[in-house]
């Protein structure tokens, strides 16, 4: 990435969660090999809300999604520098059990992938995978889960048939319902609507709104529109770095830095 444009701090006014930050991040940097690709971003993920970051292609934002539960940590050549703190502790830090951090973090992907398997099996997986084998325990997972997920209706007389013959946004909202199975503190989605069609975007906009509160929601979108309809604060990035942090409304409506009002406008990106 272009480092020689330069930048003035990042604009930062963000509305406070009465609960306080969910994850802490500080001074972070991050190298591919020789490559830098995120620049001294500082921001706190407040607990409760839905946070949205937001920029043009290939300005960081995955990028800084999958640090907040590791997933970059499988890419060759990955190098950091600073701080991501989840009540107090660094998840870099030394000793740190990524798969117990990974349980705290869920996690939806740009296109719904269950598993090959049934309905059932899907949301049960990641309890299987803990050791928990008793059916009754299994089976209130399984309800709570699709509850939130707000599919349990149209699931609950096929759990075990294969999740494969749900439609898209079914299949999308099962991810969601396997994600928050194992009772996570933070919800990380990245582009979880890019693959769907309108109607079925819709509901996953109505269900973020119903799963914030219970769950800190991390969300990447290309869509400023879907930003702006769902997050409490917006992250606005770009060439790795963090330009202006804010509240929604205030980072759509008044922006505090130009490159901001200038993407948010649309004369770039």
């Amino acid at each position: 990435m272009n480092d020689t444009i330069e930048f003035e701090p990042t604009a930062y006014h963000v509305k406070k969660s009465n609960q306080g930050p969910a994850l802490d991040i500080r001074d972070f940097n991050l190298w591919y090999g020789e490559t830098q690709a995120l620049y001294d971003n500082n921001l706190e993920i407040q607990k409760g809300q839905v946070t949205a970051l937001i920029g043009p292609s290939g300005c960081g934002k995955s990028t800084l999604l999958r640090c907040l539960n590791r997933m970059n940590d499988l890419v060759d050549g990955l190098r950091i520098e600073g701080q991501i703190t989840v009540d107090g502790f660094d998840i870099y830090g030394r000793g740190v059990d990524v798969i117990a951090l990974r349980k705290r973090m869920g996690m939806v992907f740009q296109k719904p992938n269950p598993f090959a398997m049934s309905i059932y099996d899907n949301i049960t997986y990641p309890l299987r995978v803990d050791g928990v084998t008793k059916k009754s325990i299994l089976d209130e997972t399984v309800e709570r889960a699709l509850q939130q997920a707000a599919l349990w209706k149209e699931a609950k007389d096929r759990l075990h048939d294969s999740a494969l013959g749900l439609s898209g946004g079914q299949q999308q909202r099962l991810c969601i319902a396997r994600a928050v199975a194992s009772d996570p503190e933070v919800l990380l989605m990245d582009e979880p609507c890019s693959a769907l069609d309108p109607i079925a975007t819709a509901r996953i906009e109505e269900l973020i709104e119903e799963l914030k509160g219970t769950y800190s929601i991390v969300m990447v979108t290309h869509s400023m529109a879907q930003a702006a309809r769902v997050s409490d604060n917006t992250a606005f990035m770009y060439l790795g770095r963090l330009i202006e942090y804010g509240d929604t409304d205030t980072i759509f409506t008044n922006p505090q830095r130009p490159r901001t009002n200038d993407y948010v406008t649309g004369r770039f990106g």
